[in-house]
């Protein structure tokens, strides 16, 4: 995981990537950050006896603080697993890194005075499925002497270059939004603070353009468009082994895809949160017309771990992924994320974000 990061990040840094990518990419994603890297970057993987790969990349991964929060209160079993359990000092390091993580998406725009002031941005957050790690954000800043705030787009201000939120002055906005290029009305004041960089905002619409939309996956995954990009062999090893094929569903392969589609997933090249996936197996022919008319990608089909979770007859067994948050290219924590169904979800019974524990190998 540490290697596959390192190698994308090493594939965006280069000019003629961001050129090609950028090139039809919204305004927002255009105009370059003052010099913000974005924050929760999201590494999603399936992991099985057999298999590794990369799923999709988020830049704006949730659930970071509630990991934390999970971390804190997990306890050894049985002296089996003592040293595999981490102690409380693991938690309180992993959030005193997220501070410190905002703290320098500040500096590195400029900044030389302290980060004052936070925003944390969603729409109608009160009502997000997160909204509780949002309140735990809130509280972590606070607590290292941030004022911050809860705030839905459109109560932000803008006057005289400077970003406001009922009265209080704000320097950095923590952008929750999957209204990724600030593009409806209700982000009309935000996409202006980001055109005028009255605010650091981070994550940047530039950071999803240039990481996230899935057909960043058919990049990733195609030997000959990484080599024309000039991607040094090493790199390409290294993603090739570990991204799984992917590629654009366009009329002219769309017969291919639909006779291989039990081996495929396919993904909107816009969508979050597994919103409008499908595994190939399940489609129907209404809903393959729907992708068809939509900007999709199929991607080859990597099966998920599973684990049991009961000791009942019937076993209780779910499936898991593997989220790696980074920043800056280094990986921060790694969390699973246990679920049902053919794609993840945070309401399987027994389901949710679980610690990932490291064993000798």
């Amino acid at each position: 995981m540490h290697n596959l990061i390192r190698a994308i990040e090493s594939v965006v840094a280069l000019p003629a990537y961001r050129e090609f990518v950028l090139a039809d990419a919204p305004e927002t994603a255009r105009h370059p950050p003052p010099g913000q890297q974005s924050v929760f970057f999201g590494y999603d993987f399936h992991v099985n006896q057999s298999g590794f790969g990369l799923i999709e990349v988020n830049t704006n991964a949730g659930g970071a603080m509630l990991n934390a929060v999970l971390a804190r209160a997990q306890r050894a079993c049985c002296a089996a697993v003592q040293d595999l359990v981490p102690p409380p000092s693991f938690a309180q390091a992993f959030e005193e890194r997220i501070v410190e993580m905002f703290r320098q998406e500040w500096a590195n725009c400029g900044h030389t005075r302290p980060l004052a002031s936070i925003a944390i941005v969603d729409q109608y957050p009160a009502q997000q499925y997160l909204y509780p790690e949002f309140l735990l954000f809130e509280r972590l800043f606070k607590r290292y002497g941030i004022r911050a705030i809860i705030a839905d787009p459109s109560a932000l201000q803008l006057n005289d270059g400077k970003l406001s939120c009922s009265g209080m002055a704000i320097d950095l906005v923590y952008n929750r939004l999957t209204d990724f290029y600030l593009e409806l009305p209700e982000s009309r004041v935000l996409r202006e603070a980001c055109l005028q960089d009255a605010a650091v905002i981070t994550p940047h619409p530039q950071a999803h353009a240039l990481y996230a939309d899935k057909r960043n996956l058919a990049i990733f995954s195609d030997k000959q468009m990484l080599a024309a990009l000039g991607v040094p062999e090493d790199v390409q090893k290294i993603l090739l082994a570990s991204i799984p094929h992917t590629e654009l569903v366009t009329p002219e392969n769309a017969d291919r895809l639909w006779s291989e589609r039990k081996r495929l997933f396919f993904k909107p090249a816009a969508g979050f949160g597994s919103r409008a996936a499908y595994r190939g197996d399940k489609l129907t022919l209404r809903v393959w017309q729907e992708i068809l008319s939509g900007q999709y990608v199929a991607q080859a089909l990597v099966m998920p771990g599973e684990r049991i979770i009961s000791e009942e007859d019937p076993a209780q067994t779910l499936k898991f992924d593997l989220r790696a948050y980074a920043y800056d290219g280094k990986v921060q924590w790694i969390a699973a994320r246990l679920y049902q169904g053919q794609t993840t979800n945070f309401r399987t019974p027994g389901g949710g974000f679980a610690p990932v524990y490291v064993g000798p190998f």
